[in-house]
């Protein structure tokens, strides 16, 4: 069995996350949404919060599964007899760092290799943070994010209001 892992923060998760979730899954017996608690980052949403709008944006893909963990994805990739890690390239920009963290995840785990997938061109501008600094000045983010996401942006954002 062939299992995937989609690493990522989602924070929160977009329509171009789902792109590449749906396309992956296509290609893999399992596939892993992996997302990383990493304490450094200040992500608007709790680990679980993710998780939980993920679980929701994939819930009709019966090949894939959502998980949290930390450090080393090459440790975590090892833990789950995974083969491949998928990515998505959304632009040029994004080619440089992905390449680089490929590389030192190769190096780190020569058994492990990366796979880009394009992202679908009408979401190639989609990004976690535009979503969010949309949704942070009640802006509309239904092109962007599934309606549950949309709902969980809206609520932490008027949580926050004084």
């Amino acid at each position: 069995m062939k299992t995937c892992i989609y690493p990522g923060s989602f924070d929160p998760i977009t329509y171009g996350h789902i792109d590449i979730i749906e396309r992956a899954s296509k290609i893999t017996d399992k596939l892993i949404v992996a997302v990383l608690n990493n304490y450094d980052k200040h992500s608007l949403f709790t680990v679980e919060e993710r998780l939980e709008m993920i679980k929701d944006s994939v819930k009709d893909f019966n090949n894939v599964e959502v998980e949290s963990f930390e450090g080393l994805l090459v440790d975590y990739v090892k833990s789950k007899d995974a083969q491949l890690i998928i990515r998505g390239l959304r632009a040029v920009t994004d080619f440089e760092y992905e390449l680089q963290m490929a590389q030192t995840n190769r190096e780190l785990y020569k058994d492990i290799d990366t796979i880009f997938l394009l992202t679908n061109l009408k979401y190639s501008y989609v990004s976690s943070s535009a979503v969010k600094q949309v949704a942070s000045f009640d802006g509309d983010v239904s092109k962007f994010v599934t309606p549950f996401v949309a709902d969980k942006l809206k609520r932490k954002y008027n949580k926050h209001i004084v």
